[in-house]
């Protein structure tokens, strides 16, 4: 008798823990991380590695180091343009110097001993031409020499008035988008050397790297993969004679078998899923053709995710 009681003690002890077993698998799902893939703004070689697959990086650690050669070339060309960008805005303010006027004074005094022997010339030969004693061509010529030195007099007194009169404002201003134009080349180096070295944006762990020292690393292309550990979240699939159970806002209590870890977490989105996930064949926990809806939870206290994996099974007990 004593044998038959234990073993139908032993019956219903495995009758009841199947019955509960079966009722927590209707509501099974994962616990979800955010990944971030970190990549390059600029291509270079892979100098230095500081971190390691598995290490738990802080926002603001160094990752990688890049070599990228052609930057101290392009840095000597923009530091040239913006010197020459500055001498000549400086020349545009200072205007004219003392050696460039006394250069236009020479040449004034030069015109003006041409005008005045063409002057006189012109007046010789104007008085033979009224006693018709020089033919027409002649006195044309003379008189056009004449002209020509006048004209040139003036130039140059014009030319004068306007370098003691000052650079235009005009000039200074194409002087000035000069410099700009070069102050951006030199701040577009910086950054750019300032991308060489790869740097957290956030708290991560890192899964992967895809590169080696020395290997070329392209703009774009992912060199690290992490999960963001603060990030977690969990995924139910709950069929249609369920869903009426659950709603936004709820708060429920999860637990992993395997570990026999406890967390209240919220219920933030319910929406279903696309229609391939629609079951359309007889199964032991669905019905023929009913929706399937994804249930999104994020837990109310993140720090008790912090030893969780990436797609562990989590079951809903109430």
């Amino acid at each position: 008798m004593k044998s038959i009681k234990l073993i139908l003690l032993g019956l219903m002890i495995l009758f009841f823990g199947s019955c509960q077993n079966k009722k927590m698998t209707d509501h099974r799902g994962k616990i979800k991380f955010d990944k971030i893939h970190i990549a390059p703004k600029i291509t270079g070689r892979v100098k230095e590695i500081r971190v390691k697959e598995g290490q738990t990086i802080q926002k603001g650690d160094t990752l990688l180091v890049l070599e990228v050669p052609e930057l101290q070339a392009k840095k000597m060309q923009a530091m040239g343009a913006f010197q020459a960008a500055k001498a000549q805005l400086q020349m545009a303010y200072n205007g004219a110097t003392i050696e460039q006027v006394k250069q236009i004074d020479g040449k004034l005094e030069a015109a003006q001993s041409q005008l005045d022997f063409a002057k006189e010339s012109y007046e010789r030969i104007k008085n033979m031409y009224t006693d018709s004693l020089v033919p027409s061509q002649k006195y044309d010529e003379v008189r056009m020499k004449y002209r020509m030195a006048q004209a040139q007099v003036n130039a140059i007194k014009a030319k004068k008035k306007e370098v003691l009169k000052g650079t235009r404002k005009e000039v200074i201003a194409q002087a000035k988008g000069q410099l700009k134009r070069a102050l951006g080349a030199l701040e577009e180096i910086k950054t750019a050397e300032n991308e060489r070295y790869i740097v957290a944006p956030q708290d991560f762990r890192i899964d992967h790297i895809s590169l080696q020292k020395g290997e070329l690393a392209t703009a774009g292309y992912t060199l690290i993969n992490g999960t963001l550990y603060n990030s977690a979240y969990f995924r139910f699939s709950i069929p249609e004679h369920n869903i009426q159970h659950f709603k936004v806002d709820q708060i429920v209590e999860l637990t992993n078998p395997f570990i026999n870890e406890k967390l209240k977490a919220k219920v933030v989105e319910i929406k279903p899923l696309n229609h391939y996930a629609d079951i359309t064949a007889p199964a032991t926990s669905y019905q023929l053709g009913e929706t399937v809806y994804e249930m999104k939870l994020i837990p109310l206290d993140i720090h008790k995710t912090g030893n969780f994996k990436q797609n562990m099974t989590f079951l809903i007990l109430n």
